[in-house]
């Protein structure tokens, strides 16, 4: 009898993860513009507030006014990149920016959300505003296409918890559901502002069968997950991660499921996790101790996400790299939660299905051949190598 050898698991390289066709459900616009495009909007409008105006120590200080712990600091970094996305042309110009930035990373689906309220202070109207940044996206598109990267962008509208424009939005996001929005938002601060002092814009968003995702679960905990599913209905979790508070590992390695836990996982309920931004909020102290692994055991809806590219200093295929390192993920893995990205996206199931059958899957069994054909085969008796 002969013996076989085993083929191992592959551990994916930084340009395997870079080339694998990824899903991000969880970007924000004003938080992941290009250092020197900051630095060249703030000297056109005569924006002088900037804290740097070289476009590398401008860089390092988003990050480490994100890294410091203070909140007041971790806000001035967004008012600073708001303060230069107040005209069309400035609108137009960050959106498709950052179209050809997740493609160039291996992004070809991405949701990327905004409030378009915090964009009105040079005089643009709401709906000036998104045609602004839709038109921004498309550019990008084309432009990634033309580079040989394909990319489809969505907008979701975001509405602030602490303000009272959140049927405005809502409305706002119906209206333009045909023409590049593909969904609402609330993000803010969770603490004293409850999702549901948003009821009339979910209840609007559920008449109209359109989708939403609440910011919950993030710093506020478990209550705040509560909410935005059983009082407002939310289709997704951004963020999310706080559900491992509902989770208890014993001693003897077992799990136990509370049971908003066990609604969560049951329903299928998706869950943007943000490794990079979660470490720099306190949810976790590594990136080997953030839920996400648990998660991922546990079989939740679980995605990667970035969150904010300029503040936490990463794209999603870094955020992939570290849990590479972290959890000892592989090319499977890394599909795995982008299945689970693109099976939550919120545009028709047909067209769901299309991006995994003939984008993602096909992408990555192409990157696992490139490595059976490098790496161990099984083989009778002794271990050889292809190629």
């Amino acid at each position: 009898m002969t013996s076989q050898t085993v083929l191992p698991r592959s551990t994916p390289s930084r340009d395997q993860i870079r080339r694998a066709p990824k899903v991000l459900l969880h970007d924000h616009l004003d938080g992941g513009l290009r250092p020197s495009t900051v630095v060249e909007l703030a000297r056109d409008a005569g924006y002088t507030r900037l804290p740097e105006t070289d476009p590398d120590k401008l860089a390092l200080w988003f990050r480490e006014a994100a890294d410091s712990g203070s909140l007041e600091r971790y806000l001035e970094t967004f008012s600073h990149t708001v303060g230069v996305m107040q005209t069309r042309d400035a609108l137009v110009r960050v959106a498709r920016e950052c179209a050809e930035d997740l493609a160039a990373d291996g992004v070809v689906y991405a949701e990327v959300r905004y409030a378009p309220e915090q964009h009105l202070e040079g005089g643009l109207s709401l709906e000036e505003v998104v045609e602004a940044v839709n038109e921004g996206f498309r550019e990008g598109e084309r432009a990634a296409l033309a580079a040989g990267h394909r990319i489809r962008v969505g907008a979701l509208l975001t509405a602030m918890r602490h303000a009272a424009r959140s049927l405005e939005i809502a409305e706002l996001a119906n209206q333009y559901r045909d023409a590049g929005v593909v969904g609402f938002d609330i993000a803010g601060a969770e603490a004293g502002h409850p999702p549901t002092r948003h009821l009339d814009a979910f209840e609007f968003l559920k008449r109209e069968n359109n989708h939403f995702t609440i910011h919950a679960g993030e710093a506020f905990g478990l209550p705040s997950i509560w909410q935005a599913l059983q009082w407002c209905g939310a289709d997704r979790l951004g963020h999310g991660v706080r559900i491992i508070d509902d989770i208890q590992v014993r001693e003897d390695g077992t799990v136990r499921l509370g049971r908003l836990a066990s609604y969560v996982r049951d329903k299928r309920i998706p869950l943007e996790l943000c490794p990079s931004s979660n470490l720099q909020t306190g949810a976790a102290s590594s990136y080997a101790e953030h839920p996400i692994g648990l998660l991922r055991r546990l079989l939740f809806r679980a995605t990667v996400n970035t969150d904010n590219r300029l503040m936490s200093h990463t794209s999603l295929s870094q955020e992939f790299e570290h849990l590479v390192d972290a959890f000892g993920y592989t090319l499977d893995d890394i599909q795995w939660f982008s299945v689970n990205a693109m099976k939550s996206a919120f545009i028709p199931f047909d067209e769901r299905l299309a991006m995994i059958n003939d984008v993602i899957k096909p992408g990555y069994a192409a990157l696992k051949s490139e490595w059976l054909f490098q790496g161990p085969v099984v083989t009778s008796g002794f271990a050889e190598r292809k190629g």
